[in-house]
């Protein structure tokens, strides 16, 4: 199927660094959602988001059109992964208590995808998206950080990014929005570990592949100095998250 491929060739990368979300916006979801039956989660990458609904959903499809991010994603008895674009799931109507999409609806075709979960949500049901951007750790930290992302490898971002820097807020949201609660994700990381998430960046792969070098390497020259004596630290990534009914 033809799509916009930023992932499949980092999977393995993308299955070990990228974050986890907390508990408590899965909590919430399941509390507005009609039932606890069915969740979709589109766009599932290696399922972050799949096995956290998993832990307060009967059942989870999680679809995504890359064979190697769903061939690394994450196996819960509870999941059931499928090779499927957002805007064809194949899935049947009006049979999903929840739509999610995490870190990704900026990559879709949204018109086309709202029609479809609409077309797959049972009536009342909810649909939720959330982003996030860079994590922050400390200011001298957050502030190398901030550099590379924005001067170094900021000419490989692609457009679509722009929805995640505004916050999914710039997004026609055809739903009956309501207010979802601020949640924060919080990892323990150490410098490998930074390094291996930065370099699941779409845009740090677009400068691998014009230059023929990885500019993570000088990243962690940076950030070595400003890192300390901790072999670890405290990441959070604020969330932002818009969540609606179908009528």
């Amino acid at each position: 199927m033809t799509f916009a491929d930023h992932f499949s060739a980092i999977s393995a990368g993308y299955a070990a660094h990228r974050p986890h979300y907390p508990d408590d916006l899965f909590d919430f979801l399941a509390g507005v959602a009609p039932a606890r039956d069915a969740a979709w989660d589109a766009g599932t990458g290696t399922g972050q988001a799949a096995v956290g609904l998993a832990r307060v959903f009967a059942l989870v499809t999680a679809t995504d059109p890359s064979v190697s991010q769903i061939e690394r994603a994450e196996s819960r008895s509870n999941v059931a992964y499928r090779l499927a674009r957002a805007e064809d799931s194949g899935l049947d109507d009006g049979s999903m208590d929840l739509v999610t999409v995490a870190q990704a609806v900026h990559w879709f075709d949204q018109p086309r995808f709202w029609s479809e979960a609409r077309r797959v949500l049972k009536p009342r049901g909810v649909m939720a998206i959330w982003t996030y951007v860079t994590f922050e750790i400390s200011p001298q930290i957050d502030a190398i950080v901030q550099q590379f992302y924005s001067a170094v490898v900021g000419p490989f971002w692609a457009p679509e990014r722009r929805q995640v820097e505004t916050r999914y807020q710039t997004i026609s949201f055809p739903f009956q929005e309501f207010p979802a609660p601020r949640f924060v994700i919080e990892q323990q990381m150490s410098l490998a570990d930074v390094a291996g998430y930065v370099r699941t960046w779409s845009a740090t792969r677009g400068f691998m592949n014009h230059h023929h070098e990885d500019p993570v390497d000088a990243l962690l020259k940076d950030l070595t100095r400003a890192w300390g004596t901790q072999p670890r630290r405290l990441a959070r990534w604020p969330v932002a998250m818009r969540v609606g009914r179908v009528a």
